[in-house]
């Protein structure tokens, strides 16, 4: 059963149909997943295809297939000493081998999932930050090095007492198979951890029900990191209540049994575990996920509208980066009239992106927000009622959002009104207050007025309802004492007929502290220089101290595995550029090697020598930058 999404009183009437506390009868994932399958048994849950045409090979598992194995997977995990409280990584493409380790590890214990594209010593912090027991990752394969990764990072991480590989050769067909068991790469490993066959060892462990008895209590089920391509991962932690909320919500405002929900985005990302794959499991919905790197795969993006015909998805999920490449690959012939719309989540929509891909697919992109602190889902445009462009629509049902202006501790300082901005603060099942992070001191400060989770994000609430996000917290552009919001020079950039994304930062500055500056990333063929885009800003964006004084055309703008801008390395550049520039002004022989993140200081700066140098003379050129800087 699905209720009607259109506005404030839909919200409203969901809420009180189903109050908080009896809206849903499930105590656990595992529950959850025994009760849809025992609705729809013989429905497709999940489909996986390592190819992305639309005639590749495709496995597909359902309702009851799919939770035989996430039994037989909790069922091992325990049998490795995988206790409720113990921790099972994944470091992992997207299959549906991941999703069975995602439920699986959530009933045997806490599921920690990784991000397969950091590097060895991120991926080695956040299994010792974990205190994983097992890790669930590929076997050697072609053209990806998620193996090698796993290795260098357990040798790293000695708490992993158990290694688990998926082989990934069973999805080819022949003669693609035979090639790549011959060209499969070695991995030697120099760990200790005992290191087993996925499907072997789950073929062992029974499949008809869990060895041991399930805590019902509501306990911590699972560790996302966030943040941790910088070093300094935070892991978010999500009780079971938080995550049948997400797949509540989906089942009751979204999608229904009949759906298909293709969803190209990772499973190490709250996006697509939660409100994606949670509302299939809820609601009997069947996700389809092509190719194990989603919209990184090779030819997702060309036959996607082909995918969309052979599965018939009613839904699709993508990020502002994924949708507007779609939009410069032509439907063609492709049959798209089941797509019902498309999900978009991860960074802030341009208007004008919406335009054109309602004008190309002849549907609405719903637009939402949601993270990891929350267990994710926050608000989201109504699918059948009025959709506000550039807003993250409406607070979801038992969701509170309050906009308020807070001390570092957490003291409201003020509340504001209709249309004034101020922090994003929620409250709902997905936030556990006090125990976000699982590093306690991490909590401080982060919650107002005893409940409401602090975001860091700067919104608004118009009149009817409808929450704005004006930009973060942290990113604000601090000029000489005055506050630059980013978005106002990314929006104006925005409507520039060459420019497909911008990401303004602040840069270092000797006297302002900050100046604010830009990175764009342009169109496909789209031609333009600094000085148009100088006058061009000079003319659109709306303060005169938000004006940037730099500009630099990158060819494609760094962005996070889920397509947001990914801001620290547009900062490390402009440290760099900035620091060298007045390095070779003062005739000092050194420049910037690398910029890091210290845990104490921030981004700091690291020198290394080209020439004459000392620290007096590096002092005298860079004592006027707030950010620091050591040596090599």
């Amino acid at each position: 059963m699905t209720y009607p999404f259109r506005d404030v009183a839909d919200i409203t009437a969901v809420e009180q149909k189903e109050p908080l506390g009896s809206a849903w009868e499930s105590k656990t994932v595992y529950q959850q997943l025994s009760k849809t399958t025992a609705r729809f048994p013989n429905n497709n849950a999940v489909s996986f295809q390592i190819k992305s045409g639309p005639k590749d090979k495709a496995t597909t598992l359902t309702w009851t297939e799919l939770k035989r194995n996430v039994t037989q997977a909790a069922n091992l995990f325990r049998s490795l000493g995988v206790g409720e409280k113990d921790v099972v990584a994944y470091l992992l493409p997207t299959t549906h081998e991941t999703l069975i380790t995602l439920l699986g590890g959530m009933t045997a214990g806490v599921v920690a999932p990784i991000n397969p594209t950091l590097e060895p010593d991120q991926i080695a912090a956040l299994l010792r930050e974990t205190g994983a027991k097992v890790l669930v990752t590929l076997k050697a394969f072609p053209k990806t090095e998620v193996a090698q990764l796993a290795a260098a990072a357990v040798a790293a991480a000695p708490n992993v007492k158990t290694v688990i590989e998926i082989d990934l050769i069973k999805h080819l067909t022949p003669p693609t198979s035979w090639i790549a068991s011959l060209i499969r790469p070695k991995n030697p490993v120099t760990h200790t951890a005992n290191v087993i066959d996925f499907d072997k060892s789950l073929a062992r462990q029974n499949g008809d029900a869990l060895d041991f008895e399930e805590n019902l209590d509501d306990r911590f089920c699972a560790n996302f990191h966030t943040g941790g391509t910088t070093g300094m991962p935070k892991i978010a932690q999500h009780r079971h209540s938080g995550v049948i909320y997400n797949g509540w919500i989906g089942g009751r405002l979204l999608y229904s049994e009949n759906d298909v929900v293709l969803c190209p985005l990772p499973l190490f990302h709250v996006f697509a575990a939660y409100p994606i794959w949670a509302g299939c499991m809820h609601s009997g919905a069947h996700m389809v996920l092509p190719t194990p790197a989603g919209y990184r795969g090779d030819g997702v993006f060309d036959n996607f509208w082909k995918l969309i015909d052979r599965w018939g998805a009613t839904f699709m999920v993508t990020v502002p980066t994924a949708a507007a490449a779609l939009l410069q690959r032509p439907v063609g012939d492709a049959d798209i009239s089941t797509l019902d719309a498309a999900f978009c989540g991860s960074a802030p929509l341009p208007i004008e992106l919406f335009k054109k891909f309602q004008s190309v697919t002849g549907v609405e992109i719903v637009e939402g927000y949601g993270m990891t602190e929350a267990t994710c889902l926050v608000s989201c445009n109504p699918k059948d009622g009025l959709r506000k462009v550039g807003s993250v629509g409406i607070p979801l049902p038992h969701t509170d959002v309050r906009i308020l202006d807070c001390d570092a501790a957490g003291k409201v300082t003020k509340e504001m009104g209709v249309d004034e901005v101020g922090e994003i603060c929620v409250s709902n099942p997905g936030v556990a207050v006090g125990e976000t992070y699982t590093e306690a001191a991490k909590n401080n400060g982060l919650f107002a007025d005893g409940g409401y989770l602090r975001t860091g994000d700067l919104g608004r609430i118009d009149s009817d309802g409808y929450l704005w996000i004006t930009g973060r917290a942290k990113d604000l552009i601090i000029r000489g004492g005055h506050n630059i919001d980013p978005a106002l020079i990314e929006e104006a950039l925005a409507g520039h007929p060459a420019i497909a994304f911008a990401g303004a930062i602040g840069q270092p500055d000797a006297k302002a502290g900050e100046l604010p500056c830009v990175y764009v990333e342009l169109n496909d063929g789209a031609q333009v220089d600094i000085a148009e885009l100088e006058n061009f800003c000079k003319e659109h964006v709306p303060e005169r101290a938000a004006v940037p004084k730099y500009i630099e055309i990158m060819d494609e703008l760094p962005k996070t595995a889920v397509g947001k801008i990914f801001k620290p390395d547009l900062r490390r550049s402009a440290i760099t550029r900035v620091y060298n520039a007045a390095l070779a002004d003062a005739g000092i022989g050194a420049e910037v090697s690398e910029v890091i993140e210290d845990k104490k200081r921030g981004l700091v700066a690291r020198l290394s020598k080209t020439g004459d140098a000392d620290d007096a003379a590096v002092t005298a050129a860079l004592g006027g930058f707030v950010r620091p800087w050591e040596w090599q």
